[in-house]
């Protein structure tokens, strides 16, 4: 009897992944219903477990390539005016977007190195990192996840007189890029991005707040310009020199591992002594650290080789 309830399992197990190839998502739901309730399979976990990962979609990204977790603000415009954002730029919101991307790349560490600029933030995973058994899904809803719960949980350290309304959404997204050039070149682009959006902003708000003008003035003002253009704008007519602005605005913000030497208080008992005397002992720690530079040319990858490093 037990032979033969095990035989129909088999078959109807055979039969269900057959049909579940073809027939689509609801057959599966349907059939998986049936074997939660099904004694034989209760009686045997591997088989339930073979049945849901023969169900499961397959979603392994490919091997030796570098997994970049792209993550956006959803609705960000409509979040930053109803949360009274600085504009062109508000240092709370990006130094909390840093804090947020710190804390992602210290609980997940095969980050090697992330890169943010207003309401996004690309993280890159090591080459070979076998994290998760390489699962798209979990990269990105870890990402995500962990970047919404932190900018909910740090909010009140950087806007301290703004309550939070309502909250935040983020989405993800997955690219793969086989080679270092091409890691390279993804970075570069977001860079580039960030200096081109952020000229725009500076030039666009400064005619609305010094010179008056309504959101479409200046948007009708700034139309088929260039970036001499805007820089010219900038100097004649508001005395800004755009390469004086602050490298955070206009380069944005680079997330890397380093070693840091710090310095701490520690109360220990010295030989033939009664009472215990506070002393400074240095550490070295390898931690998350922002930087502010050009990540376009040479210069910061042959400063920092360790990122494209052959075991990353």
């Amino acid at each position: 009897m037990f032979c033969r309830a095990q035989t129909s399992v088999y078959t109807f197990k055979s039969h269900l992944i057959n049909r579940a190839a073809f027939i689509g998502k609801d057959f599966k739901t349907h059939c998986i219903g049936i074997f939660k309730h099904h004694s034989e399979l209760h009686q045997n976990k591997a088989e339930y477990s073979f049945i849901l990962i023969s169900l499961s979609a397959d979603d392994t990204v490919l091997p030796n390539c570098w997994i970049v977790v792209r993550l956006d603000g959803r609705n960000f415009h409509r979040f930053s005016e109803q949360h009274e954002f600085k504009k062109p730029n508000d240092d709370r919101a990006l130094q909390l977007m840093t804090k947020c991307a710190q804390t992602v790349m210290q609980e997940l560490e095969d980050i090697a190195i992330a890169y943010g600029q207003s309401d996004e933030y690309s993280f890159v995973f090591k080459k070979k990192s076998r994290w998760f058994k390489r699962r798209a899904s979990k990269f990105m809803t870890h990402v995500v996840s962990q970047f919404s719960s932190s900018y909910v949980f740090y909010w009140k350290d950087y806007f301290k007189d703004q309550q939070l309304l309502y909250p935040p959404g983020f989405d993800g997204r997955i690219v793969l890029y086989p080679s270092n050039q091409n890691l390279k070149d993804y970075l570069s682009w977001r860079q580039a991005d960030c200096h081109i959006n952020n000229l725009y902003n500076t030039v666009f708000w400064m005619l609305v707040q010094r010179s008056g003008l309504t959101p479409v003035q200046a948007q009708e003002r700034l139309q088929g310009t260039l970036a001499g253009d805007k820089n010219e704008i900038l100097f004649s007519e508001f005395n800004i020199n755009y390469n004086n602005e602050p490298l955070i605005y206009r380069k944005g913000t680079v997330l890397i591992w380093q070693k840091v030497n710090e310095v701490i208080t520690k109360k220990i008992k010295l030989p033939k002594e009664e009472e215990e005397k506070e002393v400074e002992v240095t550490r070295t720690r390898t931690k998350v650290v922002p930087l502010h530079c050009d990540i376009i040319g040479d210069q910061f990858w042959e400063e920092y080789p360790e990122i494209l490093a052959e075991d990353s």
